[in-house]
């Protein structure tokens, strides 16, 4: 009998130690999305319409893996939108000033992405699960944040009954 509880004492003492190995200081943030797996339609992007040169010797010099003139150019859109050059969003990594006036000419914090990671950390560590949750390393990240997702479809629904036109999304189900 004592050495039944020897055994299980030392197994405890291991799966403890092996839970201790964990970083839980700095833990990986995780996506947020859904773990459904049906194709979302609010994710298909269009590509502008193909379009025909004058003349046949204007086209441009084949360009292999790079980017293509009807793909779509989300950074682009948005400086032109917001009143910036949309060479300078394209550029390499740079970011356009002029954008970043616009969308901070009510304040910003150089800190909210700290703030932010912070707040999430303590957070996470409020919600970890119950302790064979803990214990076990079950993720309950997604349990966690559960209270705060968006129902995409109840959301449609309710733009519908106010009277919003939604020609993007699917057509209301008869």
């Amino acid at each position: 009998m004592a050495f039944r509880q020897v055994i299980f004492a030392a197994m405890g003492v291991a799966l403890m130690s092996l839970g201790a190995c964990t970083d839980r200081e700095n833990p990986i943030l995780m996506h947020a999305g859904s773990e459904d797996r049906r194709p979302d339609e609010f994710s298909i992007v269009p590509t502008k319409p193909l379009e025909m040169p004058p003349s046949l010797a204007e086209l441009p010099e084949p360009n292999p893996g790079g980017v293509n003139r009807v793909d779509p150019q989300p950074r682009a859109d948005i400086a032109r939108a917001l009143g910036g050059n949309p060479a300078l969003a394209m550029g390499g990594g740079g970011v356009d000033g002029a954008v970043v006036n616009h969308v901070s000419r009510f304040g910003r914090d150089a800190d909210i992405r700290e703030q932010l990671a912070a707040e999430d950390l303590e957070f996470r560590r409020r919600n970890q699960g119950r302790l064979l949750e803990r214990l076990f390393a079950v993720n309950v990240y997604h349990n966690a944040y559960e209270f705060m997702w968006l129902d995409k479809y109840a959301e449609l629904e309710r733009w519908r009954r106010a009277g919003v036109r939604t020609p993007t999304a699917p057509p209301p189900i008869e």
